[in-house]
This record gives C-alpha cells, sequence and structure tokens, in this order.
C-alpha cells in the first residue's frame, strides 16, 4: 500500500540546510521587491492588531471573527503567541481561506469550458435547484452534479501539489521505520493520477467518477488528499466546498463560458497550482 502510493522520506536537517540559499540574501531587484511587499503587508496587517488589541484593553468585547477568536484565546494563554506569531497566522487566513478556493473556481471554469455538456448538466441543475433565486444552504446538499464536477477539478488540479510532514518521533509507516526527525513528502499530485486507483482515463475529465462518493471512487484506497489527511487536515475543507458551490451557482445563473483563443494551458506551481498565464474566458449572460 505504501509503496505504491510513492511516498518520498528523507532526512529533515540535511534537506533544510539546503535549501537556504544565500542568494535570497543578495540585494537583487526582485528580492527587494519581495522585502518591500512583505514589509507593506505585514505593516497593514499589524495596524490592524494594534487597533483591536487598544480595543480589547479599553474594555470593548472582541470581534466575532477569526482574528478576534485567536486575540482573545492568546491573551487566555500562559505562553502568549508574540505579535510577529499573529501576523503569520493572519497570513495564513488570508492564504487558506482565499487563494485555494478563488484557484477551484477559475480550474473549474476552465474545465467547463473545455467540457460543454458538463456546464449544460451544472446549469440545468442549479436551475432546478434554486431556479434565479440566490443560493441557500438546503439547496447546496443536493446539487450532486455540482459536487461531483468540484471533487474532479480537485483531483486534477489539486491547490496544494505535495503535503509534508515531519515525524516528532521514531514512527512506524506500513514495514517502514520512520526516524525521528524525518520529513515525509506526500505527492497529492501524483496520487491524484495514479493509473491503478482511477483508471486509464485518470487524464480526463469525468466528474462522475464521484457518482457514488469519494470512498468509490478511489476504490477504497487512501489516494484522495485535495484537503490533506488525518488530524491535520483542513478544518476549513466544509466552509471552502461551501463557498466554492455557491459561487459557481451563481456563476452558472447569470453566465456561460468558452476559452478565448488566447488560452494557454500552462498549469505552474507557486505555492498554489495556477494557470501560469490567466484564464482567457469569453463569457456571455444568460437570458432569464
Amino acid at each position: 500500500m505504501f509503496s505504491r502510493l510513492s511516498l518520498f522520506v528523507f532526512d529533515f536537517l540535511p534537506y533544510h540546510n539546503a535549501c537556504v540559499s544565500s542568494s535570497r540574501f543578495l540585494p537583487t531587484k526582485k528580492n527587494l521587491r519581495i522585502k518591500k511587499i512583505d514589509k507593506h503587508v505585514k505593516g497593514s496587517i499589524r495596524g490592524i492588531i494594534n487597533k483591536r488589541l487598544k480595543a480589547m484593553e479599553s474594555g470593548q468585547p472582541s470581534q466575532d471573527d477569526l482574528l478576534g477568536i485567536l486575540l482573545e484565546s492568546n491573551q487566555k494563554e500562559v505562553q502568549q503567541m508574540s505579535i510577529e506569531d499573529v501576523i503569520e497566522e493572519c497570513k495564513l487566513f488570508y492564504f487558506a481561506g482565499q487563494e485555494t478556493t478563488s484557484n477551484l473556481l477559475v480550474w473549474s471554469m476552465i474545465l467547463l469550458s473545455q467540457h460543454q455538456c458538463w456546464q449544460v448538466q451544472a446549469r440545468d441543475e442549479v436551475f432546478r435547484v434554486f431556479g434565479r433565486d440566490k443560493p441557500d444552504i438546503d439547496g447546496l446538499s443536493r446539487l450532486k452534479t455540482v459536487t461531483m464536477i468540484l471533487h474532479e477539478v480537485l483531483r486534477i488540479y489539486p491547490a496544494v501539489q505535495s503535503l509534508y510532514r515531519l515525524t516528532n518521533e521514531e514512527t512506524k509507516l506500513g514495514k517502514t521505520s520512520l526516524p525521528s526527525k524525518t520529513a515525509v513528502i506526500v505527492p497529492v499530485l501524483l496520487l491524484h493520477h495514479d493509473h491503478e486507483t482511477w483508471g486509464d482515463d485518470v487524464n480526463e475529465f469525468k466528474p462522475d467518477r464521484f457518482s457514488e462518493g469519494v470512498l468509490k471512487a478511489t476504490k477504497g484506497h487512501m489516494s484522495y488528499f485535495p484537503f490533506g489527511w488525518g488530524p491535520r487536515i483542513c478544518i476549513g475543507q466544509n466552509f471552502a466546498m461551501m463557498e466554492a458551490k455557491i459561487a459557481l451557482a451563481m456563476i452558472l445563473q447569470h453566465f456561460s463560458f468558452v476559452l478565448s483563443p488566447s488560452y494557454v494551458h500552462a498549469p505552474q506551481s507557486i505555492i498554489t497550482l495556477q494557470p501560469q498565464f490567466g484564464a482567457h474566458l469569453i463569457i456571455k449572460r444568460v437570458d432569464p
């Protein structure tokens, strides 16, 4: 099982040291721009945090959002997070909640542009469930075709190509014994395109492979990881899928779309997997 999953295992410390390149310290145009953007982003977040902290110190209740919850819980901890740690958490909030879902929607529109029959089926389903009304929570659970499409998009173009984990102690993984401080890479993209699991049509866009759920589609194998797996599985997966369903449903209600002749298919990994040259689409309004 584990050999078929093609896990890459190596000692963490040598790898970590090898990845530290002195070139990032050189005052090149690119590095200077990176530092400028980083300083601007951190400064903006720091300003928001300081404003929230001053309000809390004056006795005002913390705001009911992720940052408010984080700051409130941090004050109750004996070993509090530093402001720098809070800033990094805020950056993660944005990345996890914005970047991944937007990529899912972009790839969905590209694939539905390439496969018009599925776009028509999805639009018919949306109109059957919601008509012209705004999507609601109850109706989202009835969007079977839209759900299958999103699952298939996540299979072909997962937001993150690989998952990285570090063992805290000696760990047994199948027949392999992993020493403490060993980094394990799970190649998500490779597993999502494994012929043994998905069949000879693995590279084809076939949402109906998920018609009976993920477990049936994977033949019971642990080979579908769009949101990770285990105790550190993404806590926002349900919200992300709900958000994507709402957005895609509203797009289908109002627009039809095809690929522009200028579109160049070039998936590129820049932290997340995204179209290198953008998604050039020709969009038309759907008549009432």
